[in-house]
């Protein structure tokens, strides 16, 4: 039987970024893909990602956070749902600034300025084509050789690429609500040029502050907030010179600031995050999963 068979968990979005976070520092067990499979459906508790928080692995961290996407695979970073974790280790600790650990590296939070808002550290972007990673090697991923649709008229093209704890493609368009993004997103994750698969993003910037975006999320699929990708994309159209380091980024789900810190390159994410329902998952998920 699994190991979440009626364990506790806490159901939250982040500006519609649907979150679900398990505490395993007491009785530390592993997650299995199957499992987060399981969870994700409907007679779960349906989540874009899965937030499994285990004991500390490093010195000064609170906890080691492992982030499954609800197709069973697992995520290096994810903005919104370490607001949501931040939020409620907040709420247990009474402490106003914390460090997490996950597969991209330590993350530092802390309460923002406005009452229920929460900031994260996302931390540096990567750039380098292998670094993405990429299948072949690119001199400047500002923009790199991708499209879809006919040569001579396609219809997406010359996406931006960084590597934001997750490999993200942002592609710059006057509407992002004109473009079919249930239907060109799996493509454009699974790809032949992103061997790690991709996050998918339309993107219009409105102004020097101001972007306007949509997301189709890797290994989750069409989203209402992802918050890697907003910071992904803010950072790439600041390369391109198409905005200032601090941006508003509109969302489906709502709205982030993003800023690309100058001073050492960290980029931060602030926003809000909403507390759904508290439950424990129903043994049955795990056992119709083991028999199917």
């Amino acid at each position: 039987m699994s190991a979440l068979a009626n364990h506790a968990f806490v159901k939250m979005n982040g500006i519609g970024n649907e979150i679900v976070v398990v505490d395993m520092r007491a009785r530390p067990q592993p997650v299995t893909a199957d499992d987060a499979r399981a969870i994700a459906s409907p007679a779960g508790a349906p989540y874009d990602q899965l937030m499994a928080l285990y004991p500390p692995r490093a010195a000064g961290t609170e906890s080691f956070v492992r982030i499954f996407n609800n197709d069973g695979s697992e995520a290096g970073a994810c903005g919104n749902g370490m607001r949501c974790v931040a939020s409620i280790v907040f709420e247990q600790t009474g402490k106003n600034a914390l460090t997490f650990e996950t597969k991209a590296g330590l993350i530092n939070c802390w309460r923002g300025t406005e009452p229920g808002t929460f900031t994260v550290d996302m931390g540096k972007p990567r750039f380098g084509w292998q670094e993405i990673p990429l299948a072949e090697e690119f001199r400047d991923t500002r923009g790199i050789e991708l499209q879809i649709g006919p040569i001579d008229a396609p219809v997406l093209h010359t996406p931006s690429v960084v590597n934001m704890g997750n490999p993200h493609a942002i592609f710059w368009v006057d509407d992002p609500w004109a473009y079919d993004l249930e239907k060109f997103g799996p493509l454009l994750e699974h790809h032949p040029i992103f061997p790690d698969r991709a996050n998918v993003t339309l993107a219009a910037v409105r102004s020097r502050d101001h972007i306007v975006m949509r997301t189709w999320e890797r290994g989750a699929g069409l989203t209402r907030a992802c918050g890697s990708a907003a910071c992904a994309t803010a950072v790439a159209a600041a390369r391109l010179n198409r905005t200032d380091r601090k941006v508003r980024m509109s969302l489906p789900g709502g709205e982030l600031l993003i800023e690309w810190r100058e001073h050492d390159d960290h980029v931060l994410m602030t926003g809000g995050v909403e507390f759904e329902r508290e439950g424990r998952f129903d043994p049955s998920l795990f056992v119709r999963k083991a028999t199917a």
